[in-house]
């Protein structure tokens, strides 16, 4: 961890491996451990954000709560699902307009000039008919309106392609709500990894002071004579390594406050306070089979795939059924006047039978794409199924796991704290010098280290536990003991 110290001793020096091993062990991300940079939206959307509003010279105070609501209406993830949600609404309506019958207006006015004898009327043609004096070119005046209606009467694969877009925009309002529980997650996840960023910025300046008591106290001694250069170097090289370690975990929490703000929508500048501490409660012991049962009931992905075979189900019966008749209706009517001779009304109303009698290559091309389609949503939702419970297990058994480092962990605090009273009283009373009570403080920061981590941890996998189940959302306040 970052307020670990280093080059002081060889106990710690042998000590720093070893805490190294421990913080792996519990699945430390490399966030806490070094300095790495923080996530972009580029890779993932959820990391980003519409900013709401402008900075601001004041501090703003933000509670989990607040910081989780305010990632529901900004994260740029969840827009991004919900303007897919809105494309797909569109479509539906686009199928929709397959069943409801279609009027258009139409009128135009123009003159038109006419060849009687090149459409085949010449002067022999009209006296056959007894057609005198009718110039070889007429000129017209011609003014209509017309009002056409079409629908559709009957027709398989229409109706099926209706099922398809209604189950289309369903599995769209899951993954909609999907990515609101990955918004309560990342938001979450990273409001608490800042508080452990606090925590380690507070035990760094913490242990900051006592250096500088420490040093002074070497100092005095040096100059009464009753302690050695030795031990005034060494807790000048001590605290000069403490403020080394204070400003990376100042840094640290900086890159993490920056990250949480980008990914609720509030500028990078923001200035913002963490008002929530560190939850910490036990949770009710909870067997894979009702995990999973729950999950099975309340899982937006699972609920998307399975609207997604729905709706590749029915476009599969649309390419089957294109083998069917269907039967619609037509038919305008209209006003016509011709200059110099008045109006009349015309009109035409038609049914229309249609049969496919020869489209066989397509028709089968249709068929087998869809049964493709098919049979991989099937594969994809038995896959779901199996993953479900493997992250359920997996959950379950990081919860055990963290739970009891945490009780580890505090357990360390308690000794480590212990053992640094112990060592301060003897370096007191003269009976050590300060390599010792360094030895015993460095223990101590590392047992602090560890909790605050330990800590972080447990209520992670209590966080990727609800999403196992599907209850994140609204359930998050209960597994984080708030």
């Amino acid at each position: 961890m970052r307020v670990k110290r280093a080059q002081q001793s060889v106990f710690q020096q042998a000590l720093a491996p070893a805490i190294l091993a421990t913080l792996a062990l519990t699945g430390a991300p490399a966030a806490l451990l070094a300095q790495a940079p923080n996530p972009s939206s580029a890779a993932n959307a959820f990391f980003g954000s519409v900013v709401a509003r402008p900075a601001t010279d004041e501090t703003l105070k933000l509670s989990l709560d607040e910081a989780i609501g305010l990632g529901l209406k900004n994260n740029l993830g969840l827009k991004e699902a919900e303007n897919s949600e809105k494309s797909y609404q569109g479509q539906k309506n686009e199928a929709l307009q397959n069943f409801l019958p279609t009027v258009t207006l139409t009128g135009d006015t123009g003159v038109h000039q006419t060849d009687l004898a090149a459409l085949g009327f010449g002067p022999g043609v009209m006296k056959k008919f007894g057609l005198t004096g009718i110039p070889g070119i007429t000129r017209d005046e011609l003014t209509e309106g017309q009002i056409h209606l079409s629908q559709m009467l009957f027709s398989v694969p229409v109706i099926a392609t209706w099922k398809a877009a209604g189950a289309a925009q369903k599995a769209a309002y899951f993954a909609r709500m999907s990515a609101r529980n990955e918004v309560v997650e990342q938001v979450a996840s990273a409001y608490l990894h800042a508080i452990a960023a606090v925590s380690e910025v507070d035990n760094a300046r913490a242990l900051e002071s006592e250096d500088q008591l420490l040093l002074r106290h070497a100092h005095d001694a040096h100059e009464a004579g009753t302690a050695a250069n030795l031990d005034e170097l060494r807790a000048r090289v001590q605290l000069q390594a403490q403020q080394q370690a204070l400003i990376a975990a100042q840094n640290a929490l900086e890159k993490s406050l920056i990250l949480l703000k980008r990914e609720i929508g509030l500028d990078s500048g923001q200035k913002i306070a963490l008002t929530d501490p560190a939850p910490y409660s036990e949770l009710a012991a909870q067997t894979p089979e009702e995990v999973r049962a729950v999950a099975y009931r309340n899982r937006q992905d699972y609920q998307e795939l399975q609207n997604q075979l729905i709706a590749v189900k029915a476009m599969h019966t649309a390419a089957r059924s294109q083998r069917l008749p269907s039967l619609s209706f037509g038919g305008y009517y209209g006003v016509s006047q011709v200059g110099g001779v008045g109006s009349h009304g015309n009109f035409i109303a038609q049914g229309t039978l249609s049969v496919p009698l020869f489209r066989e290559a397509k028709l089968r091309g249709d068929t087998e794409a869809a049964q493709a389609n098919l049979d991989a949503v099937n594969a994809q939702l038995d896959d779901l199924r199996g993953k479900i419970d493997q992250q359920v297990r997996s959950a379950l058994l990081d919860v055990e796991a963290t739970a009891k480092l945490v009780q580890v962990a505090r357990s360390n605090v308690e000794l480590a704290t212990r053992a640094l009273a112990d060592e301060t009283d003897r370096v007191s009373a003269g009976v050590d010098d300060n390599l010792p009570l360094v030895t015993a403080q460095a223990t101590l920061a590392a047992a602090e280290s560890n909790r605050v981590e330990s800590l972080y941890q447990y209520n992670l996998s209590k966080l990727a536990l609800a999403r196992a189940a599907g209850i994140l959302e609204t359930q998050y306040r209960a597994y984080l003991g708030r």
